[in-house]
């Protein structure tokens, strides 16, 4: 899923902006979110997801950020941005302060699934990890991105100092973690599954 709104009108609009507060979003969080505002009953938050593909292309999330915050800042009383900085060495936060607007704590998804504080104290350079979304887009977001379907001889040189895959799992699906250890087992690492939950994206949204 690359795009996703909710409470949106055809438009792309709210109806009203009144009290109301957007979720400007990485895609690959769009069911993590969603979960979220279902749950709490969270109904003045409206949502819109960026490509899940800038997930590969962190130098081009501070433009996408800045154009959407243009775009839909004059219909909310509030924009809060749910990427950590996902790369971008410092840029998002920097633009986020100038536009104005808060974001999520963090270095990356990884670290507020787990919760920032709990994430640091591990400490952790030789794990590689996925979440609930990359299990499902392994091969798009992973192995065909490295070059790994073409050129498997190139896996010792991506991944030869990784001593695991941490699976992080959002939710309590079986399936996905069969298909995690899947993706272990391509990578020829020891599987670690931990069950975070949604750690510090759903604190930070139901403090708004």
């Amino acid at each position: 899923m690359d795009i996703a709104d909710t409470t949106l009108t055809e438009t792309g609009l709210p109806a009203s902006g009144v009290g109301r507060v957007l979720l400007l979003a990485c895609g690959a969080l769009a069911r993590e979110v969603l979960a979220v505002l279902e749950s709490n009953g969270l109904k003045h938050l409206d949502l819109h997801c960026l490509p899940a593909k800038l997930h590969n292309e962190p130098h081009k999330i501070v433009p996408a950020v800045e154009d959407a915050v243009a775009k839909f800042r004059a219909n909310y009383d509030q924009i809060f941005v749910l990427y950590a900085d996902c790369g971008t060495g410092g840029l998002l936060q920097t633009a986020c302060e100038k536009l104005g607007v808060e974001m999520l704590a963090g270095p990356h998804c990884y670290s507020f699934f787990e919760g920032n504080d709990a994430f640091a104290a591990r400490d952790e350079m030789t794990a590689f990890y996925l979440t609930d979304f990359l299990v499902r887009q392994f091969d798009a977001f992973v192995w065909k991105p490295l070059g790994l379907d073409r050129h498997p001889e190139l896996l010792e040189m991506y991944f030869g100092n990784y001593e695991k895959l941490v699976y992080q799992a959002q939710t309590d699906d079986p399936d996905l973690t069969v298909k995690a250890q899947e993706c272990a087992d391509k990578m020829k690492l020891p599987l670690e599954r931990r069950f975070t939950g949604y750690g510090d994206l759903a604190v930070e949204i139901q403090a708004l």
